[in-house]
């Protein structure tokens, strides 16, 4: 094929490949593509399912049911990052969408998602409002677990401004309405510019599941790329589907976990030792406040106390844990 006939292929090409990450979740992933099929029909997207070896029959209804999705059946469970890797490797577009099974695409969010895309041009990751079954928004963007982070949401400055607190993104207390751009996003659903995926050299295997996300984030701030969250892009989450699976109620714990990892990874045992010291810190003295007398007759003051002990512990859990223990949960 000639040089000219090479471009005029790429510009016939979709401008987004989207990397569906399947593992048991049949149904979900059903939905999913048939949210997915009216941007394949515009001419907008091509989608790539890769299944992490399911044994629900994921693979087999995709390419009975789905014609137009490009089926990459694995042997093994790669995990999220790898699996993402695989479609990238594959594919020229100049947009890359990582995505879960267990999302679904509202009319126009892609679009907006590319809109974005072209009015920012160093926006090399676009994170759409997540919203869950129940109809609220899903926090879904954060602030880098830096020691300056730490310190802030552990010392209580979210409660003495909330300019603060909706800047650092901090749960419970930031504008899910505000577009801005943000340090990273989960990875649920993210629009990334092939330009900022090949700066940063794409999702690092040492992380399996989790954290996988924020390490992107992390190496697109590095290369000189920003995140960018816009809020009117919709996309529906039905939440943890598959690691609720793989881990149970111990989901926090892995994700806990594999973020002291990441920590340990990129900034160093010092700084990772201090931020768990400085987190358990936090977390035992909120705990503590929530055995005081004038909060018993609350009603809620049993669940959240037992949030908070669970926490802690987690917490102290990862000051604690060796290098060896962190490491192997990256």
């Amino acid at each position: 094929m000639s040089s000219s006939e090479s471009e005029a292929a790429a510009a016939a090409a979709p401008p987004v490949a989207i990397a569906v990450v399947s593992w048991n979740t049949r149904e979900l992933l059903r939905r999913c593509l048939e949210s997915m099929a009216p941007e394949v029909a515009r001419g907008r997207a091509r989608v790539w399912v890769v299944d992490n070896a399911s044994n629900d029959g994921s693979a087999d209804m995709v390419r009975e049911r789905f014609r137009w999705a490009e089926p990459v059946a694995l042997p093994q469970n790669l995990g999220f990052g790898a699996a993402v890797n695989l479609v990238a490797a594959r594919t020229s577009s100049p947009w890359i969408a990582v995505a879960n099974a267990d999302i679904e695409l509202t009319e126009g969010a892609l679009a907006m998602l590319l809109e974005v895309g072209e009015r920012e041009p160093k926006a090399g990751i676009i994170a759409p409002r997540l919203v869950l079954p129940d109809g609220t928004t899903q926090h879904s963007v954060y602030s880098f677990p830096t020691l300056g982070f730490t310190l802030a949401l552990n010392l209580g400055f979210g409660s003495l401004s909330s300019e603060l607190a909706d800047r650092l993104a901090f749960e419970g207390r930031w504008n899910p309405e505000r577009p801005r751009t943000v340090d990273w996003a989960i990875g649920a659903f993210l629009l990334v510019r092939r330009e900022a995926w090949d700066a940063t050299g794409r999702f690092d295997l040492a992380h399996w599941l989790y954290a996988e996300d924020l390490d992107l984030g992390w190496r697109a701030a590095a290369a000189g790329w920003h995140t960018r969250f816009e809020p009117s892009a919709v996309v529906r989450h039905h939440r943890s589907a598959a690691t609720t699976q793989l881990w149970g109620d111990d989901r926090d714990v892995q994700w806990q976990r594999s973020t002291y990892a990441w920590m340990l990874r990129r900034r160093g045992l010092v700084i990772t030792r201090v931020c768990a010291a400085v987190n358990t810190l936090g977390a035992a003295t909120r705990l503590a406040v929530l055995t005081g007398p004038a909060l018993l007759r609350r009603g809620d003051w049993v669940a959240r106390r037992r949030v908070m002990r669970r926490w802690t512990r987690l917490h102290l859990q990862n000051l604690i844990a060796s290098r060896e223990t962190l490491e192997r949960h990256r």
